[in-house]
C-alpha cells in the first residue's frame, strides 16, 4: 500500500491525500493485516479482589470522591477568591429568606419549614456537592410537587372541628392540619433521600439523560402553570378550597373565578403593587447586569418595606389581610420521619427525586462546561441524596437547586461552594435571631415573589416555534409534557412524558431516513442521490442506507424498505421464475405434440450465481444438466429465449446491492437472521448483497450471533462502501453470454 500526503504552497489550497492499497474485505483484514492483541480476561475473583484492594492512594481518592471539598479546599486562594464568595452569599442569602417563606408555602407548609430547608441542606451540599456555582435550596417545582402530594394524604375535610361558640358550624383545624402535612412532607423528603443515595451509590447518574431537554422545559412550563394557578388565591385574599389530582389546576382555576366577587381590595392592590416593582426591579438588573456590581435585592426590599408597613397600619387586623403569621424563634430539635406513611409515598418520591436531581445535573452542567471544570453526576446525586435525608431529620422539605439564586450566585463573583456556605449562614441569622419580625408580612407579598420568579419558566413557551422550525418529534415531546403535566398533574404528567419520550426513540428507529447512495465523481465519497445532483449511482450496483440499528422491532421494516428503495423484490423474481418454467414446458409440450420428427430441441437455461451475475445458455435437451463449477446450478431453469427474456427484464440491470452499515450501531438476533435470509433470497436470483462500514463492536456481534455460516463469509464484508463498490464493479466484469449450437 501507498499513501501520499501533499498540499499546495499556497496555505489556501485544499490538503490531498492518494491511497493506493488492494480492495480489502473484512476476511482479508482478519487474515491477513489486522492482529488481536493478546490480553488475558480476569476472572470474576480477580476483579473482585482488585476492586476491594485497599492502598492509601485508593483511599485517599474516594475519600476526596465522596468529600470533594478536601480536594479544593486545601488550596482555596483567600485573596483572590473571598471577596467574590462573601459578596455572591450574601446577595444568595437575602434571596433565600423571601423564596423559603414563599416557597413552603407551595409545601402547603407553615413558612418556617422553608427557612429550616434553606439551611441545612444547603450547608450539608457545601462539603458534598461537586458543582461551584449552583444554589441549592427551595425550588418552585419540588415544592409544588411536596404540597400536591400533601394535600391529598392529609385533605382540609379531615381537620374539620365544631367551632366555639357554635352548634352546627365548624371550622378547620388549621395546627393539627399543618402538623400532618409537615409530617407528610418531611417522610417524602427522607425517602426522596434515601432514593437519590441509593441511585448515587449505585452510579446511576446517567439517569438523567433520559429526561430530555424539551421533556424538562415542558414539564416546568406546566409546573409554572400549575404554581401561578395555586397563588391566585393569596394574590386575590380569597379563600378557596385545594386540590390535587387529575385536573386540579382546573378546578382550582374555576373555584377562583367563582369567588373573584369577594377578593380583599387591600390585598390585590399591595399584590399588585409588589408585583409591579419586582418586575421593575427584574428588568433592571438584566438591562444594567455589566454596570451594577451587585443586582439590587428587590425580593428582600419588597419583604422588609411591605412588612413595615403591615405592621404599623395594621393590615392584618384593620384591613383583613393574611400575613405569615407565628415563626418560632430557634431552631427544632432532630426527629424521626413517620416511616409508617412510607408505603404511600414511594410512587410521589420516585417523581420527586428524579425531577429534583434532572434540574440541579442540568444547570451544574451549564454552568461547568462555562467556567471549564467537570460535574460528577454520581456525586450529585449522592450530595442531593444526603442533604434530603439528613435534612429530613431536621423538617425540612425536599431541596434542588433554583435556577433564578444560581444565576445571581455566578453573576455577583462567586467561585466556589463557600458562596453557598455563607448564604446558608445568612438565613441561620434570621431564624435564630430576627424571624419573628416576618411574621406581620402579607401573603401576597409572597404569591408577588413567585409569580415573578415564574416569568423565567413562562418564557419558555417559545420554544414552541423555535421547536417547529428545527424538530417536530422534540415539539411533540414538549408538548405532551406540557398537556399532560397540566392536565393530570405533575407526577402522573411526568410519567406519561417520559413513556412518551421512550415511544418517540422507538418511532425514530423504525422511521429513520432511507436512501440510496451514489457516488460524487472521483472521490470515493458516496452521498444521497435524491438530495444531491452530483451523486451518481454505479451501474448495476444499489447501495442502501438506512439511518438506524437493526433489532427486532424494525428488522421486517428494514427489509421492507430495502426492497422498496433499490427496486429489486426476489419474491416477484421469484414468481416471475417460476411463470417461465410453466410457460416453458407448456410451449414444449405443444411442440412434441405438433411435430414429434424435429430435429433436437435446444432450450436456454439462465445461470443464477451470486458472484457472476447471470448468464443464458443454449443446451441440447439430450446434454448433461447445466453446472457449473462442478456443481449443479441451483435455480436452472428451463424456457424459451422469449421467457428467459423476460425474467431478464424483470430481474433489471440490478446485480448487487450494498448495505452501508455506518450508521448501525447493533443488530440483535432477530436483526441478523433478517438481514442473512435476505441475502441468500437475493442469492437466488443471482443478486450479491454485500455489507460495508461494520464497526468493530458492530462485527464482534454478528460474530457472536453466528451471522458467519455456509453462504454468509467475512468475505461480503467490507471495511467501506467503496471497498464494496470496487469489488462488485471487478464480479460484474463485461461477461459474454456463450451460445453452444
Amino acid at each position: 500500500m501507498a499513501m501520499e500526503l501533499s498540499a499546495a504552497k499556497d496555505t489556501g489550497a485544499a490538503l490531498v491525500y492518494r491511497v493506493e492499497r488492494p480492495v480489502y474485505s473484512e476476511g482479508h483484514l482478519e487474515m491477513e493485516l489486522l492482529h488481536r492483541k493478546t490480553r488475558r480476561q480476569e476472572s470474576f475473583k480477580e476483579k473482585l479482589a482488585g476492586h476491594l484492594r485497599c492502598s492509601s492512594e485508593k483511599a485517599k481518592m474516594t475519600l476526596h470522591s465522596l468529600l470533594p471539598i478536601l480536594s479544593w479546599l486545601p488550596s482555596y486562594p483567600v485573596r483572590e477568591y473571598l471577596f467574590g464568595d462573601l459578596v455572591s452569599g450574601l446577595s444568595t442569602g437575602v434571596m433565600q429568606l423571601p423564596q423559603g417563606l414563599a416557597y413552603a408555602m407551595l409545601a402547603a407548609v407553615p413558612p418556617v419549614y422553608g427557612l429550616y430547608s434553606s439551611f441545612y441542606p444547603v450547608l450539608l451540599y457545601t462539603f458534598f456537592g461537586t458543582s461551584r456555582h449552583i444554589s441549592m435550596g427551595t425550588f418552585a417545582v419540588i415544592s409544588l410537587m411536596i404540597g400536591s402530594v400533601a394535600m391529598r394524604e392529609a385533605p382540609e375535610d379531615r381537620f374539620h372541628i365544631q367551632a366555639p361558640n357554635s352548634t352546627n358550624a365548624t371550622v378547620v383545624d388549621t395546627e393539627a392540619r399543618d402538623a400532618h402535612r409537615v409530617q407528610i412532607a418531611v417522610a417524602l423528603t427522607c425517602l426522596v433521600g434515601i432514593i437519590q443515595l441509593f441511585l448515587g451509590l449505585l452510579r446511576f447518574g446517567f439517569v438523567a439523560i433520559y429526561l430530555a431537554e424539551p421533556l424538562v422545559r415542558g414539564f416546568t412550563t406546566a409546573a409554572a402553570v400549575h404554581v401561578f394557578v395555586s397563588q391566585l388565591k393569596y394574590l386575590l385574599g380569597i379563600q378557596t378550597v385545594r386540590f390535587s389530582g387529575a385536573l386540579s389546576v382546573i378546578y382550582s382555576f374555576i373555584e377562583v373565578m367563582k369567588n373573584i366577587t369577594s377578593t380583599n381590595l387591600t390585598t390585590i392592590t399591595v399584590g399588585l403593587t409588589c408585583i409591579v416593582f419586582l418586575y421593575a426591579i427584574k428588568d433592571m438588573n438584566d438591562r444594567f447586569k455589566k454596570k451594577l456590581p451587585v443586582p439590587i435585592p428587590g425580593e428582600i426590599i419588597v419583604v422588609i418595606v411591605s412588612t413595615g408597613i403591615s405592621y404599623g397600619i395594621q393590615l392584618s387586623s384593620n384591613y383583613s389581610v393574611d400575613v405569615v403569621g407565628n415563626i418560632p424563634v430557634g431552631l427544632l430539635p432532630p426527629a424521626l420521619p413517620d416511616f409508617s406513611i412510607f408505603p404511600n409515598l414511594v410512587t410521589d418520591a420516585i417523581a420527586v427525586a428524579v425531577v429534583g436531581f434532572s434540574m440541579a445535573i442540568s444547570l451544574a452542567k451549564i454552568f461547568a462546561l462555562k467556567h471549564g471544570y467537570s460535574v460528577d453526576g454520581n456525586q450529585e446525586l449522592i450530595a442531593l441524596g444526603l442533604c434530603n435525608l439528613s435534612g429530613s431529620f431536621f423538617h425540612t422539605f425536599t431541596i434542588t437547586c433554583s435556577m433564578s439564586r444560581s444565576l445571581v450566585q455566578e453573576s455577583t463573583g462567586g467561585r466556589t461552594q463557600i458562596a453557598g456556605l455563607l448564604s446558608s449562614l445568612v438565613v441561620l441569622l434570621v431564624v435564630v435571631a430576627i424571624g419573628f419580625m416576618f411574621e406581620p408580612l402579607p401573603q401576597t407579598v409572597l404569591a408577588a415573589i413567585i409569580m415573578v420568579n415564574l416569568l423565567g419558566m413562562f418564557k419558555q413557551f417559545q420554544d414552541i416555534p423555535a421547536l417547529w422550525r428545527t424538530s417536530r418529534i422534540e415539539l411533540a415531546i414538549w408538548m405532551v409534557a406540557f398537556v399532560a403535566s397540566v392536565l393530570l398533574g405533575l407526577d402522573y404528567g411526568l410519567l406519561v412524558a417520559i413513556g412518551f419520550a421512550i415511544l418517540s426513540v422507538i418511532y425514530r428507529t423504525q422511521s429513520p431516513k432511507k436512501t440510496i447512495l451514489g457516488e460524487i465523481p472521483d472521490t470515493g465519497i458516496y452521498c444521497d442521490v435524491e438530495e444531491y445532483e452530483e451523486a451518481t449511482e454505479r451501474v448495476g450496483i444499489k447501495i442502501f442506507q438506512s439511518n438506524t440499528s437493526i433489532y427486532f422491532a424494525n428488522s421486517d421494516l428494514y427489509v421492507g424498505a430495502l426492497k422498496e428503495k433499490t427496486g429489486v423484490d426476489p419474491t416477484v423474481l421469484q414468481a416471475t421464475y417460476k411463470s417461465c418454467r410453466q410457460n416453458s414446458k407448456k410451449q414444449r409440450k405443444e411442440k412434441d405434440a405438433q411435430d414429434h420428427t424435429g430435429p433436437p430441441i435446444r432450450d436456454s437455461v439462465v445461470k443464477l450465481n451470486i458472484e457472476t451475475g447471470i448468464t443464458q445458455e443454449v443446451l441440447d435437451m439430450d446434454g448433461p444438466e447445466p453446472q457449473e463449477n462442478g456443481q449443479l446450478v441451483e435455480g436452472a431453469v428451463e424456457s424459451d429465449w422469449e421467457e428467459s427474456s423476460s425474467f431478464l427484464e424483470a430481474l433489471g440491470p440490478v446485480r448487487a446491492i450494498i448495505l452501508d452499515f455506518t450508521p448501525v450501531s447493533f443488530v440483535d438476533s432477530v436483526g441478523a437472521k433478517a438481514i442473512k435470509a435476505v441475502m441468500k433470497e437475493y442469492a437466488e436470483v443471482g443478486v450479491g448483497v454485500f455489507i460495508a462500514g461494520c464497526s468493530g463492536p458492530l462485527l464482534a456481534d454478528l460474530r457472536a450471533l453466528k451471522f458467519f455460516d455456509g453462504a454468509v463469509t467475512p468475505e461480503l464484508l467490507f471495511p467501506s462502501v467503496h471497498d464494496a463498490v470496487l469489488h462488485c464493479q471487478h464480479q460484474m466484469a463485461p461477461q459474454q453470454h456463450h451460445v453452444i449450437e
